[in-house]
């Protein structure tokens, strides 16, 4: 598969496309109708990250317990279920009253049955399309979760003063509905990709195969600690620029977008595999000049620049699929999905706990330091091998 256009010609990639669409709209407005909730009942740098990125946190304990239902349930059935989970849980978060305390409470649950959404939906991609078309699917649907972010934050700030940050989170259920809708009868029913039951010991012994491998393990490192570090300091965009944080939010979208379809479109697989280390430097470095307080327009600039480098994990889950067996697809994808979100909902914590002790500009830099030196250290393991393709370079005769 070389063009988008051809993705659709699968049956099956269209429902998947939209079904996707709509979970991440409803995420991103109700992430942001939440935050604005929580900053101004308490004004706490932590908690407003927490708000937006804190369901990640509980990737980890999903990830530990639950993460082998992804191949041991249904497609259609976990991704329905999933989106009418969520749309019932964000309604809840709507009501008035609802303390803060209990807006977490609803988080931390969702965020435990969200650990198997990336594994049902990327397993599903895996399975739908065939093996050259995944970087090409994951690109496109990476590019829609983009204009959806850039769609849901502009049209989210907008509905946050216009109805109210409840009256948006009423708005996201009802994507999430749609969703709900669009799996139901969009999708074919599929069996499971592995039989049996799910159980905590399987999750188990399955993640502690996945994890045995060096080269998976690099790799996992990878795709969950430098970009999450940057979510981190993503997160502090509303107390850095309350007034502004939609459009700071929309512009990494946007930066995001482009580097999907750079890397998923034109970059052939060849170079596309050489670039994923220096993607991650460019996902860091713009951070660089926040603690400098640059004019808005260059901060914006800043933030979509740095985006374009969350396209490394398009070339790392590539490699990731080389090094794993097609049985196992559904829970290494979902084990990339748990630890990545894990990892933002930490550095959530970590960025808002420097915010206070210092500032949001201050911690946003301190942030980009901490990937840079996490990427520098996985560097000499994230060199492509044969198994990912790279013919061995010969030996110079003497």
């Amino acid at each position: 598969m070389r063009t988008y256009r051809e993705l659709f010609t699968v049956p099956e990639f269209k429902p998947l496309f939209l079904a996707s669409a709509g979970h991440v709209a409803g995420q991103t407005m109700s992430g942001l109708a939440l935050a604005t909730l929580v900053h101004a009942a308490t004004g706490s740098p932590l908690l407003t990250s927490l708000a937006m990125f804190g369901p990640s946190l509980a990737q980890v304990l999903g990830a530990t317990l639950l993460l082998s239902a992804a191949d041991r349930l249904p497609p259609r059935a976990a991704m329905t279920g999933l989106a009418v989970l969520f749309a019932a849980g964000t309604a809840l978060q709507a009501l008035p009253g609802m303390p803060v305390w209990g807006n977490f409470a609803v988080l931390l649950c969702l965020g435990l049955a969200g650990s198997l959404g990336g594994g049902v939906r990327y397993g599903l991609v895996n399975e739908v399309l065939p093996k050259d078309g995944y970087v090409l699917g994951r690109s496109l649907l990476n590019m829609c979760a983009g204009l959806m972010q850039i769609t849901g934050f502009a049209l989210g700030g907008v509905l946050v003063v216009a109805l109210s940050a409840r009256g948006t989170l009423l708005v996201a259920a009802g994507l999430y509905l749609v969703s709900a809708l669009i799996a139901r009868f969009g999708l074919s029913p599929r069996p499971a990709r592995t039989p049996g039951r799910a159980s905590v010991s399987q999750t188990w012994r399955t993640n502690a195969l996945l994890w045995s491998s060096r080269s998976r393990r690099h790799l996992y490192l990878a795709l969950w600690v430098p970009n999450g570090l940057i979510a981190g300091a993503e997160s502090l965009f509303v107390s850095y620029a309350p007034s502004h944080a939609g459009l700071l939010f929309a512009a990494g979208a946007g930066g995001m977008l482009l580097g999907d379809i750079l890397i998923g479109r034109f970059a052939p697989p060849a170079l596309r595999r050489r670039l994923g280390l220096p993607l991650l430097l460019l996902l860091a470095g713009p951070y660089l000049l926040f603690v400098l307080h640059p004019p808005h327009p260059l901060t914006l600039a800043l933030a979509a620049l740095a985006a374009v480098g969350f396209a490394a994990s398009l070339v790392q889950q590539e490699r990731l699929m080389a090094h794993t067996p097609p049985e196992l697809s559904g829970q290494a994808l979902g084990l990339h999905s748990s630890g990545m979100l894990t990892m933002q909902g930490v550095a959530a914590t970590v960025a808002g706990t420097l915010a206070q002790l210092t500032s949001p500009a201050a911690a946003i830099t301190m942030m980009a330091v901490l990937s840079l030196t996490v990427t520098a250290l996985l560097a000499p393991g994230l060199r492509p091998t044969v198994e990912d393709g790279v013919s061995p370079r010969p030996r110079a005769s003497v």
